[in-house]
């Protein structure tokens, strides 16, 4: 089973820029994916990637300004995020699925999404001040 570890948060001003790094071990799986929980509210999905790199799949408030990518000789899947907004505050987390994940995400999307991918990392904190 893919164990997920996530780094890079932190604290930035409105307009600024953060990576968020997940390394997967043993490797990557079929569909990889960013997550996002603010308190009080539900799990939102951010981004989503297809094994592979080729297609990426994001949540319209996000697009434009965040970049999921992955390098699969080193395992690892990446959240550029620019232009950060207060709103864009949360914990954030990778998630493993399989490739249904991916296809339900691109068909129904995020929110239907959410139950295929079935490993999840520890979570990382943004914290965007105005």
């Amino acid at each position: 089973q893919v164990q997920l570890v996530e780094s890079g948060g932190g604290s930035v001003q409105a307009g600024g820029s953060l990576r968020l790094s997940c390394a997967a071990s043993p490797v990557i799986d079929s569909c990889m994916g960013w997550f996002r929980q603010a308190p009080g509210k539900q799990r939102e999905g951010v981004a989503a990637i297809y094994a592979g790199g080729a297609r990426t799949r994001y949540v319209g408030s996000v697009a434009g300004r965040f970049t999921i990518s992955q390098d699969n000789g080193k395992n690892m899947v990446y959240l550029q995020m620019n232009n950060l907004k207060p709103e864009d505050s949360a914990m954030y987390y990778c998630a493993a699925g399989t490739l249904q994940a991916c296809n339900t995400w691109s068909s129904s999307g995020p929110d239907l999404a959410l139950p295929y991918f079935a490993t999840w990392g520890q979570g990382t904190q943004v914290t965007v001040s105005s």
